[in-house]
């Protein structure tokens, strides 16, 4: 479902009452538990309890918001993908969320780790993940990261550009390394998903174009290159992918530009990374696709154009992206107000404001990003209520749940739970409006801990150094 961007569209389903796929509920205390973290239930007091932690006391401990990221799931997802895409390297993408503690689970779970800036690779090595299991990425790499990673020990640099080859062979020069690099290609794929994280179309700032015949010319750069020791292809082809049709496409052109490297060298490149990007449920209208399933549709589709260009078959990784961390976490807000608006048409709509927004997740203003949330510190029986959920920023965009049905007697001091919240929302938050960042929790067992402390506004302060 491709969406406007919200400032075009915000009013687009008052009349409708609400989007297609949004259907009243029979029972409003029953969570859709493929949106929630594995395990997560309504307790009999009607709290909504995640990982045997009740979300009312994670927030009467922590304060709202909070986002809230329970541990065994993520360690779960993980292996669903360790054990089902046997022998592949599996790398976790640091930019959805990454903290030392994260780090340190992706490393115990052997999975390999995306990185794309400095900061991201120094919280990555102080989680413990060694410099051999990441990835660096960017479209822009500073020579500064570029050093840092040669020193580290990085285990693959995805060169982007041409002046990125240059600069990492002077790079190698000047400390006496050698990098171990891949090449980003852009495959001409058209995933389907929203325009902002579809990365393999021609007109996009990432990677090297296959059907222009860049990528072919930087493959035999790095492979002649007396710095470089060139591992193979990479392509990603976007975000929040449900259909593997996109992927099978560009394989078969990733392979096919093998075979060319292949019939310039001599040589057949050992590696092939698909990238990933795989889709999670946000909403009753997604449905993404057993970890298994994809694995055999992988693997079917790698052994079928493998055999086709008469290449053996590569050392294969991917890139889960948010379909490790975004079903593992869930953001707790407190409700403010609530406020009927009247509209033409003898219509209105209710807004439930609470004490966060765009500045925690930035997604639905950014593209239309859909949610879905549930009460949290309660059940009830009162009568379902199309409502919005918006933030407490000072846009008219600050909205967090554009459609979704709360109780009709939401009041002031209520929790709103959102789910989907582990990927993204934290790494894209912001201080807009001088707001201190929420803090993030995981939790276990029933008990709570702190991953990331809560900003606090002298945090904000000191970072002012103005008279």
């Amino acid at each position: 479902m491709t969406h406007m961007h919200i400032a075009g569209s915000i009013h687009a389903d008052a009349a409708q009452g609400g989007p297609q796929w949004l259907t009243v509920p029979a029972d409003l205390n029953e969570l859709d538990l493929k949106l929630w973290p594995r395990g997560t239930r309504r307790g009999d007091d009607g709290h909504i309890v995640v990982a045997g932690a009740r979300l009312t006391d994670v927030a009467a401990e922590h304060g709202t918001p909070v986002y809230v990221i329970d541990e065994d799931d993520f360690r779960s997802r993980a292996r669903d993908f360790t054990s089902s895409f046997k022998g592949w390297g599996i790398y976790y993408a640091g930019k959805a969320l990454l903290t030392k503690t994260v780090a340190r689970w992706a490393f115990e779970e052997g999975l390999n780790l995306d990185v794309t800036t400095m900061g991201e690779m120094r919280i990555a090595l102080a989680g413990g993940m060694p410099g051999s299991r990441l990835g660096l990425h960017g479209n822009n790499k500073s020579e500064v990261e570029i050093a840092y990673a040669l020193e580290q020990g990085v285990g693959r640099i995805i060169v982007d550009s041409f002046d990125e080859i240059n600069r990492l062979e002077r790079a190698c020069e000047a400390g006496g390394h050698r990098a171990r690099v891949m090449v980003r290609v852009t495959t001409g794929v058209e995933a389907h998903t929203h325009e902002y994280i579809a990365t393999a179309h021609e007109d996009q700032k990432f990677g090297l174009s296959i059907m222009g015949g860049q990528a072919l010319t930087a493959l035999v750069r790095c492979h002649s290159s007396q710095y470089l020791d060139l591992a193979g292809i990479h392509s990603h082809i976007g975000s929040q992918i449900f259909e593997t049709h996109g992927f099978e496409v560009a394989i078969r052109r990733t392979l096919r530009l093998a075979s060319q490297f292949k019939t310039a060298t001599g040589v057949e490149l050992p590696e092939l990374d698909l990238g990933g990007g795989f889709g999670i449920a946000y909403t009753a209208e997604d449905n993404p696709s057993a970890t298994q399933d994809l694995a055999a549709a992988f693997e079917e589709m790698i052994d079928h154009e493998c055999r086709g260009f008469g290449l053996s078959r590569p050392h294969l990784s991917i890139e889960p992206g948010r379909a490790i961390c975004g079903p593992s976490g869930v953001a707790v807000y407190e409700v403010g107000t609530v406020k009927v608006v009247e509209l033409e048409g003898n219509r209105s709509r209710t807004y439930v404001s609470v004490d966060g927004g765009m500045s925690d997740n930035i997604r639905p203003a950014l593209y239309a990003a859909e949610y879905s949330a549930a009460l949290a510190n309660r059940s009830s029986d009162a009568e379902p209520l199309l409502c919005r959920v918006v933030g407490k920023h000072c846009e008219g965009g600050d909205i967090l749940v554009r459609d979704v049905f709360l109780p009709s007697d939401v009041r002031i001091g209520d929790l709103i739970a959102v789910p989907g919240s582990g990927a993204y929302a934290r790494s894209m938050a912001s201080n807009y409006n001088q707001v201190p960042r929420p803090p993030l929790v995981s939790v276990k067992d029933g008990a709570s801990q702190t991953m990331l402390r809560r900003e606090t506004i002298e945090d904000l302060m000191r970072l002012d150094v103005g008279q």
